[in-house]
């Protein structure tokens, strides 16, 4: 989550109110942290963080997964299922309205991510983390 769903979701939600083709690469794109600015930078950055999104899925349904407390994920739970396919139907459509470079499209898509996000974080985020 912190590693990689965190982040990409961060770089697609800018998306919703900057043009990413309007923002400037670092003096240093290949050293750059922030992928917005980096080699791959700029509406690629919101395509391929939005692919992040998607593929991460299959990551949190893996065998031997742990949680951030350590515990075990809950892979066995049908809601978590549930949770990591929605998070990939998610990751597809923000990917589709990223290609397509439309801001209105990436707005509409970051509701179907927000909603993704909420729904597990409303079930396994906080105390009862991955319990």
């Amino acid at each position: 989550m912190k590693g990689i769903v965190y982040p990409a979701a961060n770089v697609f939600f800018v998306a919703q109110s900057e043009d990413p083709a309007a923002i400037k690469p670092d003096p240093k794109p290949s050293a750059s942290p922030n992928l917005l600015t980096s080699t791959f930078g700029k509406w690629e950055a919101v395509e391929n963080s939005a692919l992040a999104m998607a593929e991460s899925a299959s990551l949190l349904t893996a065998a031997g997964r742990k949680c951030s407390n350590g515990a075990d994920a809950p892979v066995q739970n049908a809601d978590w299922g549930r949770f990591v396919v929605e998070l990939r139907e998610a990751g597809l459509t923000a990917y589709k309205a990223a290609q397509s470079k439309d801001q209105d499209k990436v707005l509409a898509a970051a509701e179907d991510v927000t909603t993704a996000c909420s729904h597990c974080h409303a079930r396994y985020r906080g105390r009862d983390r991955c319990k």
